[in-house]
């Protein structure tokens, strides 16, 4: 019995390892740490692709994300979502995005992000996709956005992929 045991949790291990989201990497900028940057995937022949990340300004003044680049896009802007009156609105925010001190600013689906227009490649699960965010003070910042999947939540593969381990078999012992 001890071996089948073994077994399973070697196997659990083994599953647990190969669905283990990636992690992003960390990127400092002067005062400002940036983190869980992603995008994902589009569909082959899609024209607009989105990304998404943290700012945390760690200063003691606000920083403004001014503009952002990308090889594989025409253009790069940042957008702010709202919902007004029952009527979801998106916009670019021409002015930029502060990130006051001490704070923290997620871009994230639903609020603001980046949009990628004019792709030039289809966005694949698995790349990594090369930004640069361009800020008043901390200056050009390069960044590469993780590529989830086409319906991805978070970074990370943060809408699943992992084992649950409340369906698994009540008798199974580690």
């Amino acid at each position: 019995m001890t071996s089948i045991v073994r077994m399973l949790a070697s196997t659990f291990l083994l599953a647990t390892l190969l669905t283990a989201p990636a992690r992003a990497e960390e990127v400092k900028a002067g005062d400002l740490v940036i983190t869980q940057a992603w995008s994902r995937a589009t569909p082959n022949g899609a024209k607009i692709g989105s990304g998404y990340l943290t700012i945390e300004n760690k200063g003691s003044t606000p920083d403004r994300l001014v503009g952002v680049s990308a090889d594989i896009a025409g253009k790069v802007e940042v957008h702010e979502m709202a919902t007004n009156n029952g009527v979801m609105t998106m916009r670019p925010l021409d002015k930029g995005l502060t990130i006051d001190p001490g704070k923290t600013v997620k871009l994230a689906p639903g609020g603001n992000h980046l949009m990628l227009f004019d792709l030039k490649a289809p966005l694949k699960q698995g790349d990594k996709l090369p930004v640069t965010l361009k800020f008043e003070k901390a200056g050009d910042v390069k960044v590469s956005l993780d590529v989830q999947g086409i319906g991805a939540q978070g970074p990370g593969g943060a809408s699943g992929g992992g084992m649950d381990m409340k369906k698994m078999s009540p008798g199974m012992k580690m």
